[in-house]
């Protein structure tokens, strides 16, 4: 009665159709952009060294270097040391270095100790954070250190400070 019968009238068995992958379907899945989940470091996890990611990034373990990404947050049991840079940082768990974001959430039981460029902060009460903070149209964007040649130019065509009036050229 509930018994699937493989044969056909004349008791020939019935051979299972061959099904291939449409070709457009593969190729089609291949190149669709499918909404992202978020990358997940688990509280499980330590990782010693730096994490880039193209797409949204959940900390809750530990990081011992700098973390890049679009979104980034860092879980109440999160911990990051290094410098953590993304267009969104949300921040439950502990920071100890700069951030540079667009937008900043220090969330109640955060803990940042670092510099924070930012275009947009918000600290929630409960939050605890030690350092500067600087305001950037873009504070993505690097600002990397002075080229040696060009120190060496600006020291010799301007005469150097003095410290409480005490000259370090000869008179």
């Amino acid at each position: 009665m509930f018994t699937k019968n493989s044969r056909t009238p004349d008791n020939t068995p019935v051979e299972a159709p061959k099904v291939a992958p449409a070709q457009d379907a593969i190729r089609g899945a291949a190149t669709k952009t499918a909404a992202r989940a978020a990358s997940i470091i688990c509280a499980d996890m330590k990782i010693n060294g730096s994490v880039i990611s193209e797409g949204s990034l959940q900390i809750d373990g530990i990081v011992d270097g700098d973390v890049s990404a679009t979104d980034i947050t860092i879980g109440a049991s999160g911990q990051i040391t290094g410098e953590v840079k993304a267009e969104v940082v949300k921040v439950k768990g502990k920071i100890r270095g700069s951030i540079r974001a667009r937008k900043v959430e220090l969330e109640t039981g955060a803990h940042v100790k670092g510099d924070i460029v930012h275009s947009s902060l918000q600290i929630q009460p409960n939050a605890v954070f030690e350092g500067q903070v600087k305001h950037a149209d873009d504070p993505l964007r690097e600002t990397g250190p002075v080229a040696a040649t060009e120190a060496k130019t600006m020291t010799a065509s301007s005469p150097s400070p003095t410290a409480f009036g005490i000259s370090s050229q000869p008179s």
